[in-house]
């Protein structure tokens, strides 16, 4: 019988080998690039939900292009910001690996830099998803690699980085540079684990993924990239590049964000838009249709029928959520009316002896992460409610 000894396979012009062979046990290391299931970490990296709505302009921030991706930006002085869920073409490179949506940050003009400016974008992770994740986030030989597809309208360096949440908090910090205006370039980082890094084993903020896009002299200074250091909020990133915020009405895109265990960037995991929802709804959860910024007057609510159950004709209901909550959210209710009653925290109902009507209610979840009940001195009568909500449990 033939056999074949070796060390490693390496293809040609590669700087890492493909196969790495043990020659004790022959047990093999190999970098797979093939789709395996359940490793992308993070949520919606495609960005394909998007329930707050797809476009937002506003002269600070937060916002959210896409479900689990905030924006936060202030002191810009640009006008407005506006933040946006968008559609990919053939023509854009990230579409033939099958992405269709893509987050644009977009200035409304030229901005100027001061030192308390900044501009971001973010992603935040439970402590116990890192945890159990694989990644021994405490080993300086485990790997977790950062994966996404960006392009800009300016050439410049920007600035990426882990934070860990808990106990002494560490922060690494890279690099990624736009080298072609509105040129989609595949970005990959490869991180590893730090004895330094504690990350709770809970349902609380453990690590977060930023992106700086801009962040003015009150948070830059020296820093060592590529390397776990403790975090100062004086120096989270090296001083950045203006260009970007002061060309005029720039724009800088993003897509297929993938974070996971191991060493090599693999094919991004695509999950079903079924999936990816009901990952979100952990975290925000709506009863308005998909992309529709939650307002009042529209016409698909809630109805529920209910009785007075006091002397002072308060009315009770209870409604369900479709996803169990990271932790007991914000809730807003909204009316199915405008103008006089167009505030929160109103329900429109109709009894049998006014019929419609609106009035306020009080919200009460109860430290539940499953329900919320609200209730008000509405109408002494049978009751048939109408509403909408949203609910909110992010990190």
């Amino acid at each position: 019988m033939s056999e074949i000894k070796v060390n490693s396979i390496k293809g040609v012009g590669a700087s890492a080998a493909a196969i790495t062979v043990n020659n004790t046990d022959g047990t093999c290391t190999a970098n797979i690039t093939n789709n395996l299931s359940n490793r992308r970490i993070n949520i919606n990296g495609a960005l394909n939900v998007a329930q707050r709505g797809t476009s937002f302009t506003g002269t600070s921030g937060p916002a959210f292009f896409a479900d689990r991706y905030k924006c936060g930006f202030n002191t810009i002085s640009a006008g407005t910001c506006t933040t946006s869920q968008q559609s990919l073409t053939s023509s854009d490179a990230p579409y033939a690996l099958g992405f269709r949506k893509y987050g644009r940050l977009a200035l409304g003009q030229a901005g100027t830099a001061a030192g308390g400016s900044f501009i971001e974008v973010m992603h935040k992770f439970e402590g116990q998803d890192i945890n159990g994740s694989g990644w021994d986030h405490t080993s300086s030989s485990s790997n977790f690699t950062v994966s996404f597809w960006f392009r800009c309208s300016t050439n410049q360096t920007f600035y990426a980085n882990l934070r860990s949440r808990d106990g002494t908090s560490y922060v690494y910090t890279f690099s990624f540079t736009a080298s072609g205006n509105n040129t989609w370039t595949k970005i990959t980082k490869t991180i590893q684990g730090n004895s330094n890094v504690q990350i709770d084993n809970d349902n609380g903020a453990g690590l977060d993924f930023r992106i700086w896009v801009f962040l003015g002299t009150d948070g830059t200074g020296s820093v060592s990239l590529d390397q776990w250091r403790t975090y100062a909020s004086a120096t989270r990133v090296p001083d950045m590049a203006t260009t970007w915020l002061t060309a005029g009405a720039s724009t800088i895109d993003f897509t297929g964000f993938q974070l996971e265990v191991g060493s090599v960037a693999t094919d991004f995991e695509h999950r079903s838009y079924t999936d990816e929802i009901r990952l979100c709804e952990r975290y925000f959860q709506t009863s308005f249709e998909q992309g529709q910024a939650p307002t009042h007057g529209l016409s698909k609510c809630i109805y529920k029928l209910g009785r007075p159950y006091s002397s002072q004709n308060v009315a009770g209901m209870h409604h369900t959520l479709r996803t169990e909550m990271r932790a007991t959210p914000t809730t807003t209710i909204f009316t199915s009316t405008n103008g006089s009653n167009s505030t929160t925290n109103r329900v429109s109902y109709f009894s049998l002896s006014a019929g419609w009507s609106s009035g306020a209610i009080s919200i009460h979840n109860s430290s539940s992460t499953k329900q919320f009940a609200f209730d008000g001195t509405l109408s002494a009568d049978l009751v048939l409610y109408q509403f909408n909500f949203k609910a909110e449990s992010e990190l």
